[in-house]
């Protein structure tokens, strides 16, 4: 088939070595960094819903919780164990940077550079150091990329049938990658080449797709399409901020020392001669960006597709690089030491948890909710024995979200707690508690208006202390006793659940 752009024989060789020893680099330090703190609260709940494996679940795919359930079961029930995956994630992440910078003519040094600037990238970082639907999301997208690239530069219209698996196993772990086929669609439509569009490959690559994601689609389908109704509760309670926050967050996911690379990238894109192949990816990156401004995204939504823009750009920085003196280059040792110490720092746990106030938990969150579930357990299990021994066998302990249930669950056994139960996303679906469970209840959470409504006479008893002081959300948590509710609770859990 004729080639769009340039034969594929053009193209540089793979830096196989340099690549890799990024990669290896890459996988030794996560590794070493995976158990420094403990299970992040989406973990703890990633381990639930795996260990209840179905075709979809209120607020996500399949693929991550099964991959939850893989790990801890092959390599142990522990952070480093469960996050073999979000390392691997990573590393192939990289690899993968390093092949879309060989598709723009990026030679050994261009390739390397690209996969070390992946490898620190404070985004990459952190989504590499604990598993979250974001590790596999940010595979797929550099996957889709590389196959579009390499439709566009070839020609070969099969490559359809690689965008279809890809797109198919990312919806089968985030909807969001619609956002990315969507956004590319648009952008081939219009800048070109169209005609990679007439082909029966186009339809066969979306059947595939297709037919991957079809188990998924006909459980949302049967369940009434929940994930629909968490997203809708993610537009409306944080859309404005996500709004207000999407362009200042683009200059700073990656590292602000990278943003100059991946504005060359986007600008090489669309004004290059030998790249008007690729022009659709500059503008697919724009796309994505006004779609999800529409909808009220989150800001990192859009990240992987500067990973793209980012390889595109290694090449000409290094060529600004090489024709400047040693002072130019030397400034630019300097800022990437810099950028990437601070990646470091925000991304991994490489403090103490008593030095994680301040700085790094208001640009990294998830650093604290790293902390304080075993003590979570601890308290809740000390206010358990408050209840009178004879009333424990059909008291219920019931939390306020997921990542409360699942720490309970998890940590809640050796301390002789009972099954937990929760309103809360899909463990809703995992209640109600058995209409003979007639005893008190311990609630632990905010104490909503349902809440009260369904037990009535509720009592503080204890607060949670994470141990460390740190501000995250589960510290001065509350743990109440409430009397039972006069209904079953059969009746009563529909009232209860919350979906965001």
């Amino acid at each position: 088939m004729t080639a769009i752009a340039v034969p594929r024989s053009t193209l540089p060789r793979f830096a196989s070595r340099p690549v890799a020893a990024v990669a290896v680099v890459q996988i030794a330090v996560l590794t070493a960094l995976s158990g420094r703190y403990g299970f992040h609260r989406d973990e703890l709940y990633f381990i639930a819903a795996g260990n209840r494996p179905a075709w979809g679940y209120v607020d996500q795919p399949p693929i991550t919780p099964l991959l939850a359930r893989a790990a801890t079961t092959l390599f142990g029930d522990t952070p480093s164990g469960l996050r073999v995956v979000a390392t691997l994630c990573g590393a192939a992440t990289t690899v993968l940077v390093a092949l879309v910078a060989r598709e723009f003519g990026g030679d050994r040094r261009a390739q390397f550079a690209a996969a070390a600037a992946t490898a620190l990238s404070a985004y990459v970082l952190v989504v590499s150091h604990m598993l979250s639907t974001n590790s596999v999301d940010m595979v797929m997208w550099t996957a889709i990329g590389l196959f579009g690239l390499r439709l566009l530069r070839t020609g070969d219209r099969r490559w359809w049938l690689a965008i279809g698996a890809a797109v198919g196993v990312g919806a089968e772990n985030k909807w969001l990658v619609l956002v990315l086929l969507a956004a590319f669609g648009i952008a081939l439509l219009g800048t070109g080449p169209r005609a990679v569009f007439a082909s029966g490959w186009t339809i066969a690559g979306a059947a595939v797709a297709a037919g991957l994601m079809l188990p998924q689609l006909f459980w949302q389908i049967r369940h009434g399409f929940p994930m629909l109704t968490v997203a809708g509760g993610i537009s409306a309670d944080d859309g404005t901020k996500n709004r207000l926050l999407f362009v200042p967050m683009q200059l700073v996911y990656l590292s602000p020392v990278l943003v100059p690379g991946w504005i060359s990238g986007l600008v090489r894109l669309w004004r290059a001669p030998e790249l008007r192949w690729a022009r659709a990816f500059a503008l697919s990156y724009p796309v994505a960006c006004l779609m999800l401004l529409l909808v009220g995204g989150k800001p990192y939504y859009a990240v992987p597709l500067l990973l793209i823009l980012l390889a595109a750009g290694t090449d000409p920085v290094l060529r600004w690089l090489s024709q400047g003196g040693t002072r130019r280059r030397g400034g630019a040792w300097i800022l990437a030491a810099a950028g990437a110490a601070i990646s470091v720092v925000v991304g991994l746990p490489v403090f103490p948890i008593a030095a994680l106030r301040g700085p790094v938990l208001a640009f990294n969150k998830d650093q604290g909710e790293q902390v304080g579930w075993p003590e979570l357990a601890s308290t809740v299990a000390r206010a358990w024995q408050r209840i009178p021994r004879d009333q424990r066998a059909t008291a219920v302990l019931l939390t306020g979200n997921y990542g409360q249930a699942g720490a309970l669950e998890r940590f809640g056994p050796a301390l002789g707690l009972p099954r937990p139960y929760s309103n809360h996303m899909s463990y809703a679906d995992w209640g109600p508690p058995p209409d003979t469970m007639t005893g008190p209840v311990l609630f632990v959470g905010k104490l909503r208006p349902a809440i009260l409504a369904a037990f009535g006479d509720c009592q503080r008893i204890a607060v949670n202390d994470n141990g460390a002081g740190l501000p995250n959300d589960e510290q001065g948590t509350a743990i109440s006793l409430c009397s039972p509710s006069s209904e079953p609770w059969s009746r009563i859990w529909p009232r209860l659940r919350t979906f965001y």
